[in-house]
């Protein structure tokens, strides 16, 4: 049971005289009837809406009586006005009764109408699309087995270090030229620059001062920092596959009115595109 605004109950149950129904690309339907006492409750309203702008001689402009109204609009007008009025009151009770996440306008067919009989109706109209997840925890398994070694191994580190040793003997040279009354020849291209020997003095010239105290504390140094670097990328690219095979295997109906929105929007873009170039 439930009110609105017009103050009387609805003597019906929303969730029983519906029958909703699934259609493809993420519609449903909704069929029933609503009782002819629902319509009655609308006739004087009805009457008062159809004759708001009616002009007779002798009469202000919607102030005709209502007999006179009847009798100029006829019984199946004034009651298609009724039938209306009581499906644009009870759609959004059905819908807030059923929990149906409607998108859009509905498409309303009546299917019976008549004087002193329930009106039956269907009305279809586009939802929230439903997503089917996959077996998310069997997907990351799989994804799981081939996951990247964030270990760094030997090679790693010696090349590492190795770029390290190259950039500082080329940023020093660099300094060098830049100090005046130096003559020398253009600057070795970094891979070419031949490199020195790893000691515990060239270590302590690396880094801030007093950074490293030998090679081996500059290698240990060196070889959690690349760890934690390569952890967050081997991370971030799973994360990506994993969530790309779910996407991948997820099914989702979209309604036309999604799709259509879509475009709308994508070709306002290219023509504001073109107008600007």
């Amino acid at each position: 049971m439930s009110t609105h605004s017009h103050n009387h109950s609805h003597n019906i149950d929303f969730k029983t005289a519906f029958t909703i129904t699934k259609e493809p690309n993420s519609h449903i339907k909704i069929t029933g009837e609503i009782p002819y006492e629902e319509l009655a409750h609308e006739r004087a309203g009805a009457i008062k809406s159809l004759g708001k702008n009616v002009e007779l001689d002798g009469f202000r402009k919607g102030h005709v009586p209502e007999s006179i109204l009847v009798q100029r609009f006829g019984e199946m007008v004034i009651l298609s006005e009724m039938a209306e009025r009581a499906i644009s009151h009870f759609y959004p009770h059905i819908l807030e009764e059923n929990a149906i996440e409607a998108i859009g306008y509905p498409k309303i067919e009546i299917t019976k109408i008549a004087p002193n009989n329930p009106l039956g109706f269907t009305a279809l109209v586009a939802v929230i699309p439903e997503v089917t997840l996959p077996d998310y925890k069997e997907i990351a398994n799989v994804v799981n087995k081939s996951k990247n070694t964030t270990d760094i191994s030997e090679e790693e580190l010696e090349s590492k270090i190795k770029e390290i040793l190259r950039q500082k003997i080329a940023y020093e040279r660099l300094q060098k030229k830049a100090q005046p009354n130096e003559t020398t020849d253009l600057p070795t291209p970094e891979a070419e620059i031949e490199v020195p020997d790893l000691t515990d003095d060239f270590v302590k010239t690396l880094g801030q001062p007093g950074q490293f105290n030998d090679v081996a504390d500059f290698k240990t140094k060196l070889r959690a920092h690349l760890e934690i670097e390569k952890k967050q990328e081997v991370n971030s690219e799973h994360r990506a596959k994993i969530t790309d095979a779910i996407i991948t295997a997820a099914t989702i109906e979209l309604p036309q009115i999604l799709i259509d929105s879509e475009l709308n929007q994508m070709f306002g873009q290219m023509e504001e595109d073109l107008k600007r170039s």
